[in-house]
């Protein structure tokens, strides 16, 4: 028996999947969760299989969470079921260590299947996104993903509010280096400014903290 942890603010949308999710004879709701605080203790009590999680939650963006609850219960697996179908989205919650993201648009038995597609190891993308990520070419899914690691240090630096200064103090690098950087990045990422790079951020939940 696998055992789940249904994390969705959204008591119908929680009672619909579990009721789907228990038509299968090896699959077992566990806990459900409405908040992100709820979800931590769950998955610390219970350890669960696998863990079920929307990103829109009361207490906070689910993309930190996903890394948290990893910390927690490092042989947990994680699919997100969510509303956001963006490919920043999918792409970050990927990075972060989910092994699964299923839509709230497609067909209830994508649910199921992308369980079960991460229970055996796999990566599992609910159909309108495979289909999404087909149609475009690799490189144009996500810009920050075209990123350098010392561009992406930059970039999360100065969409936290840091001036250059104290980019090039915090990472030990040159100031004209971090300006060199700089320019690399928000070409890459189309940013004409300090403030598109916070938006980017925060859309991603790069900016904020676990839970």
């Amino acid at each position: 028996m696998y055992s789940i942890v249904l994390v969705d603010d959204h008591a119908i949308v929680r009672e619909g999947f579990k009721r789907l999710i228990e038509m299968e004879p090896d699959l077992e709701v566990v806990a459900e969760c409405r908040c992100a605080d709820d979800a931590v203790d769950a998955v610390n009590r219970r350890a669960p299989d696998l863990v079920a999680l929307d990103l829109s939650l009361p207490d906070g963006s689910g993309l930190p969470l996903i890394e948290h609850l990893l910390s927690v219960s490092p042989s947990s697996r994680i699919v997100v079921l969510s509303m956001h179908d963006g490919e920043p989205y999918v792409s970050e919650a990927l990075r972060r260590g989910a092994s699964g993201y299923v839509t709230k648009g497609v067909a209830p038995e994508e649910l199921v299947a992308g369980l079960r597609a991460v229970m055996n190891g796999e990566c599992y993308l609910s159909s309108d996104l495979r289909r999404r990520r087909a149609e475009r070419p690799a490189e144009a899914l996500d810009p920050i993903q075209r990123l350098t690691a010392r561009e992406r240090e930059v970039f999360l630096l100065l969409a936290a509010g840091r001036a250059p200064k104290q980019v090039a103090a915090e990472l030990g690098i040159g100031q004209k280096t971090v300006y060199i950087h700089r320019g690399s990045l928000m070409g890459k990422l189309g940013a004409g400014s300090e403030l598109d790079l916070y938006r980017m951020a925060a859309e991603r939940g790069l900016l904020q903290g676990p839970g």
